[in-house]
């Protein structure tokens, strides 16, 4: 429009604002059509960036080991032993918000009299935020309720050793791909707070036990006790533990690196062992909340406040900070001293029986006769002459 109208004599000066500006844009554009186009360097799509050069990936072993884990599943076996009437069965369901005993049945003075110790098993899977976890629980009815408790933990080690022999023959086997874990990790030991420490049969209990699992002692229903008796008794068993050699479960140190909230926490779990707990079932309300407790004449007593009883520190431990090392240990110092155990039984007995016949018949050497002897002296005198012989050559050719 803008050549057409100065091709009639128009004057460029006149033209209208529009016009011109549209004219100067459409240089523009002709220039940036004409103009050369610089050329972006070329990406070759097998060639690595800069920033991933200096990338290996082994940072990432972490969440495939995670994945890996969470979709495998995780196992885990607690035993709980104690003498009747001490909330065994309460205090597993509390930790674990399940009901394993729906079918139990309480057995009266007379029954309780004959019973024996028994070894039950409960397994549970549960789940929690896409993370399943198979939990055994072994219980053991009967333990300390005779008249005669001697060696009334046989049964236990028995079991334990079972779970270690199971555990070794499966491992050595040909199929080593799915092998079942049924080894216990942790073993709650329940003690009476109606006493003034340990009884004869806690103390040879936890003895008898201390080498083939991982024992975590509790004061069980603690709420028959003031927070004072509570202190007593602890320092009381604590004593009482190195008194008598009885190796309880170790809390592993923390690491330098750690924070200071973690380690405040490890040194609380440390101070309170052992744990002082009470178990409950029932939802009751307490200042306008609804929470796990036991309902009294004189007042509430809440499962998981802290300063009513080391619930919530158990449940910690035992779950949330300490569950694989549990198994850790079980693993490496439990299971690896029945396992060297074993084989150095199977060396001796091996070596005793020399029962072991070589796949190769051993022929015995035959014994020389005397003429074989006297041949071989023979040659013996030759070889030993043969020096002097030469030297004496030798002198002959030189003169």
């Amino acid at each position: 429009v803008g050549v057409s109208w100065l091709a009639r004599g128009g004057c460029p000066s006149v033209l209208p604002a529009a016009l011109m500006d549209a004219i100067i844009l459409q240089e523009r554009l002709v220039e940036r059509l004409l103009s050369p186009r610089p050329q972006a360097p070329r990406s070759h799509p097998g060639r690595l960036k800069d920033h991933e050069k200096q990338y290996v990936g082994f940072a990432t072993l972490p969440n495939q080991v995670h994945r890996k884990s969470v979709k495998k599943g995780f196992d885990f076996t607690l035993m709980v032993a104690g003498e009747s009437g001490l909330g065994k069965s309460t205090l597993v369901n509390s930790l674990f918000l399940t009901d394993l005993y729906k079918d139990r049945k309480l057995l009266n003075a007379e029954e309780r009299i004959n019973q024996t110790v028994e070894i039950i098993k409960h397994t549970v899977d549960i789940e929690e935020k896409g993370v399943k976890l198979k939990l055994t629980i072994v219980d053991t009815p009967g333990f300390g309720d005779a008249v005669n408790n001697t060696e009334c933990w046989k049964p236990i080690t028995d079991y334990i050793d079972q779970q270690f022999e199971q555990y070794f023959r499966d491992e050595s086997g040909l199929n080593r791909k799915n092998i079942q874990d049924n080894r216990v990790h942790c073993c709650l030991y329940f003690i009476s707070p109606f006493g003034h420490g340990l009884r004869p049969v806690d103390v040879e209990f936890m003895k008898a036990l201390h080498e083939k699992v991982n024992i975590v002692p509790l004061i069980a229903k603690a709420d028959c006790l003031i927070p004072s008796e509570i202190r007593k008794l602890k320092e009381r068993i604590r004593e009482e533990i190195d008194k008598f050699g009885i190796k309880v479960y170790q809390f592993p140190e923390c690491d330098s690196d750690e924070d200071e909230e973690f380690k405040q926490q490890d040194r609380e779990l440390k101070e309170s062992a052992p744990f002082a707990v009470i178990g409950s079932n029932t939802v009751v309300e307490a200042k306008g909340q609804r929470v796990r407790g036991r309902l009294y004449p004189w007042g509430i007593v809440e499962v998981e406040n802290q300063a009513h009883c080391d619930f919530v520190k158990l449940r910690n431990m035992l779950i949330r900070t300490h569950m694989h090392d549990l198994k850790d240990v079980t693993c490496d110092v439990h299971y690896e001293n029945y396992r060297a155990q074993c084989i150095q039984q199977m060396t001796s007995k091996l070596t005793q029986d020399n029962r072991i016949e070589s796949p190769i018949p051993i022929l015995p050497l035959p014994t020389p006769d005397t003429e074989t002897e006297k041949l071989i002296k023979m040659k013996d005198e030759e070889v030993r002459a043969l020096p002097a012989c030469t030297s004496l050559v030798m002198e002959l050719e030189s003169k």
